[in-house]
């Protein structure tokens, strides 16, 4: 039984250099094939996380007008979310620790603030990320993200 053990323990051996060769190769054309697609992806991720924002952020204008009768004004802008506002018409019920999580308004994916119009162009109110290039209109990774073409 000791022959056994003794022989097993001889056999092994560790990887050729001409396994370990094609294995890098390998890994290269992988690499070649994925990191391609997955450098795409990054801006399509903050688009997503803009919409995602855009989506919160007027879930809690609705329960503000829910608690006060109406949406803070262009005025008082966002930070109503937040501050209960001391300008324009001041809310009654304004929800105590405000209605965004973090106590702060959220900056959109490429750290610029979001536009916020009340009453809106386009419904109620309006919320704008003007994308990658942080101005109006753009295509592609510059295009606006709307609330409008938002699916809530």
């Amino acid at each position: 039984m000791n022959l056994i053990s003794n022989t097993a323990v001889g056999n092994r051996r560790g990887f050729t250099l001409i396994e370990l060769m094609v294995v890098i190769v390998i890994l290269g054309i992988l690499a070649g094939l994925i990191v391609p697609r997955i450098m795409s992806r990054p801006e399509q991720a903050k688009r997503l996380k803009a919409r995602m924002q855009i989506e919160s952020i007027a879930t809690a204008l609705k329960l503000y007008k829910l608690d006060n009768g109406s949406y803070p004004t262009t005025e008082q802008g966002l930070q109503a979310l937040v501050e209960q506002p001391s300008s324009g018409t001041v809310p009654k019920n304004w929800r105590k620790g405000g209605y965004l999580e973090k106590g702060r308004v959220p900056k959109d994916p490429w750290d610029n603030d979001f536009i916020y119009l009340c009453p809106g162009i386009h419904d109620d109110f309006d919320l704008i990320s003007y994308g990658a290039d942080g101005s109006s209109g753009g295509e592609e990774k510059n295009a606006d993200i709307n609330s409008w073409e938002t699916d809530s």
